[in-house]
């Protein structure tokens, strides 16, 4: 164990929502955070929008690569976040689970990279918020 404080991202792939909060966290935590993302059915390679939302505001996520989520992870994080809607996780505990019911734009009929930085935009606020309360002294 570190000792600093661990936050584990998830949704259904792990190629959008979850890998956009955890570069995002990155950002704006460095390394005072052990920052992890991972999906309940992982697909093989980042969301393309979502990438290149990021790029936007510089982060670069083009690298990641989507990974499966486990029992293990959950257990090793201080506390999980889900994104959207569709994945879920099973409690741990000792693990606080948080389920961040995102914006989606689509259901406005918003598409494209217009949706995808409404949901950037999104969820860098959720971010924020809680990199507040995991870096606080």
């Amino acid at each position: 164990m570190s000792g600093k404080p661990s936050v584990l991202f998830v949704c259904v792939k792990n190629g959008g929502k979850s890998a956009m909060a955890g570069g995002l966290m990155t950002r704006r935590v460095g390394d005072a955070v052990d920052v992890r993302s991972a999906g309940t059915r992982p697909g093989s390679v980042v969301n393309e929008l979502s990438a290149q939302s990021l790029l936007e505001v510089g982060v670069d996520i083009r690298d990641h690569r989507p990974r499966a989520l486990t029992p293990e992870m959950v257990a090793a994080a201080d506390v999980v976040v889900v994104l959207g809607r569709e994945a879920t996780v099973d409690p741990v505990p000792g693990t606080r689970i948080e389920v961040w019911d995102t914006d989606e734009p689509s259901e406005r009929g918003i598409d494209g990279i217009e949706r995808m930085r409404l949901v950037r935009d999104d969820i860098d606020a959720r971010v924020d918020r809680l990199a507040t309360e995991l870096t606080r002294s």
